[in-house]
């Protein structure tokens, strides 16, 4: 399973993978589930190498600040951005929401609307709420991708 993980920069991407490198997920998944993860930066000057990465890609994690509202319309574009270039066109998308624990943070489909996720009728999706820095929500969303993706 071929999964790529981004988001734009401090939405938690690297701090998640730190999070399952030290909580293994192997009870929540499947049993031969292999899981290739890619780590990108988020800062916009790196974002044009993003694609690079697509080519056989099944799955994309795509970690947002849900307590960061003023860049919304930025993550949006981005999303949105990746998922339309051809080499995608087949990838299922998993939505962390991540920074649960911030008073201000955007609940599951406040996201799903902001993100304009609902109009995707071509392909699976799911927004998990997470927290990276605690691992919540972060096996589920796992657990999601491994029962949805076709290896």
């Amino acid at each position: 399973m071929r999964i790529l993980m981004l988001g734009l920069d401090a939405a938690g991407k690297t701090t998640i993978l730190y999070k399952l490198k030290a909580r293994p997920i192997y009870r929540h998944v499947q049993k031969n589930i292999k899981f290739n993860v890619w780590d990108v930066g988020g800062q916009d000057k790196i974002r044009p190498l993003w694609r690079h990465y697509y080519t056989g890609t099944q799955a994309l994690i795509f970690v947002m600040d849900a307590a960061d509202r003023d860049r919304v319309d930025e993550a949006r574009v981005e999303l949105h951005r990746i998922i339309n270039d051809r080499e995608m066109k087949d990838a299922i998308i998993l939505v962390f929401a991540n920074k649960q624990d911030l008073a201000d943070a955007m609940k599951p489909h406040e996201i799903q609307d902001k993100l304009g996720l609902t109009r995707i009728r071509d392909r699976n999706w799911y927004v998990q709420p997470s927290c990276a820095a605690t691992g919540d929500g972060l096996h589920e969303g796992l657990t999601w991708l491994s029962q949805n993706c076709k290896p």
